[in-house]
């Protein structure tokens, strides 16, 4: 099926997105919009210092909708609610909650220890993928081997979640520089040197 969603659909799949059409062609995939900040990094850096910052967007809609939850009358979902991102996650509880109390064994996207499904990822690392789901849990279903263009990213992403964890817990500036020198959207010492020092002064003001 996905050769034929990605040859009937990609133009607007692509403008959702916001990637190129040829992105979706080439990889023949339809990537997550997360992806952009890695595949368009330099665009949207632009855009990020250009307008307002995301982080200030969501939070000023979360006071609002914070403001709209005051209302006990409130019983249709926000439209607000849309552009802070997530607005259907809702929906995926509640049918995730529904497999685990009646054990229908439906499939849902979930987040699972790799334990294997996922060749070339540790099998503590947390993958986000299709299970079968019934009252004992998340059982993941098959998955092909990435392909390396997508494997390699995963891989790097990966590595820094895990020497991240580590940072948090040793608070050790040295692992702190270890972690984002792995981040595939940093990976430049004098650039984790410098986020580094400007997290140090946040946290000591």
């Amino acid at each position: 099926m996905l050769p034929r969603l990605i040859a009937d659909h990609s133009d607007e799949l692509a403008a959702a997105l916001d990637l190129p059409r040829r992105v979706l062609d080439e990889l023949g995939v339809v990537p997550s919009y997360y992806l952009r900040y890695f595949y368009a990094h330099d665009e949207v850096l632009r855009e990020q210092l250009d307008g307002v910052p995301r982080a200030q967007v969501v939070a000023e809609i979360e006071r609002d909708l914070i403001e709209l939850y005051r209302d006990p009358g409130l019983v249709e979902k926000p439209a607000l609610l849309e552009q802070r991102g997530g607005a259907f996650y809702s929906e995926a509880a509640l049918g995730l909650v529904s497999s685990l109390v009646s054990g229908d064994g439906a499939v849902h996207e979930v987040d699972v220890r790799n334990n294997g499904t996922l060749a070339g990822l540790a099998d503590d690392d947390v993958v986000e993928v299709p299970a079968r789901v019934t009252r004992e849990g998340a059982v993941p279903l098959r998955q092909e081997p990435l392909a390396p263009e997508l494997l390699g990213l995963t891989q790097h992403t990966a590595a820094y979640e895990r020497l991240a964890a580590t940072a948090a817990l040793s608070r050790d500036q040295v692992d702190v520089k270890k972690a984002l020198l792995a981040h595939p959207l940093i990976g430049q010492y004098a650039i984790a040197e410098e986020l580094l020092e400007r997290m140090a002064a946040e946290v000591l003001a």
